[in-house]
């Protein structure tokens, strides 16, 4: 594995690129070699919970399941806070038992998913994907235990530059999301922001990887 997307919804089956395809119970696809799988907050259908919660059970027993998700909270959607709460709660008690990591969609919500986290005593890795806010925020979210991810928002918002150069290189992934761009363009401009060659980029990403997916 030369490059590692942490979170992507396309794949591209590229040789040397691991990628970690976001999956959805109902959609499910078998045809994927690695994958996360969740209830995104955005698709809760309260009469496929149960349904989904026990497909996500099953996969999660299989080593191509590398994590759960992306799962979380959004406060700009019309799903009630608390259902999201406890489909989220849910997640992190089947992350918990199989000993998964969770890639977390978080939106306006950060207070909420930390407070769980103490809450729940969840002791798996935490990944907050597509991370484009402040630096005291990355500084307090990494503090907390989390993990940060970058790419959508490091391409388009240059302010970003200065909080992503900040980011301890132990607590960082790289991931394409939705974007067009590659995997390799992320790395590229990672790379360029920390002042260092892809290579070394590459280093530090096994390295995480090691550290969260074992």
């Amino acid at each position: 594995m030369e490059y590692f997307n942490l979170h992507t919804h396309q794949f591209t089956n590229q040789k040397d690129v691991l990628e970690l395809v976001n999956q959805y119970p109902k959609d499910f696809d078998e045809s994927i070699s690695f994958y996360s799988i969740g209830i995104h907050p955005w698709y809760i259908d309260e009469n496929r919970v149960d349904e989904d919660l026990k497909i996500i059970e099953e996969k999660l027993q299989t080593e191509n399941c590398l994590a759960i998700g992306e799962c979380g909270l959004d406060k700009r959607i019309e799903v009630p806070l608390d259902l999201q709460i406890s489909i989220f709660e849910k997640q992190l008690e089947l992350a918990e038992k199989y000993r998964k990591p969770v890639v977390i969609h978080c939106v306006a919500a950060f207070q909420e998913i930390t407070a769980i986290k103490k809450k729940m005593k969840i002791s798996v890795p935490m990944i907050i994907h597509g991370f484009s806010k402040n630096k005291q925020l990355a500084e307090q979210l990494i503090k907390d235990g989390f993990y940060l991810s970058f790419g959508k928002y490091l391409l388009k918002n240059p302010d970003l530059k200065t909080v992503f150069q900040e980011i301890p290189n132990d607590r960082f992934f790289l991931e394409t999301d939705t974007i067009s761009e590659t995997i390799q363009q992320v790395y590229e401009l990672a790379s360029e922001y920390k002042d260092l060659k892809v290579k070394e980029i590459q280093g530090i990403i096994s390295s995480n990887y090691k550290s969260v997916f074992g």
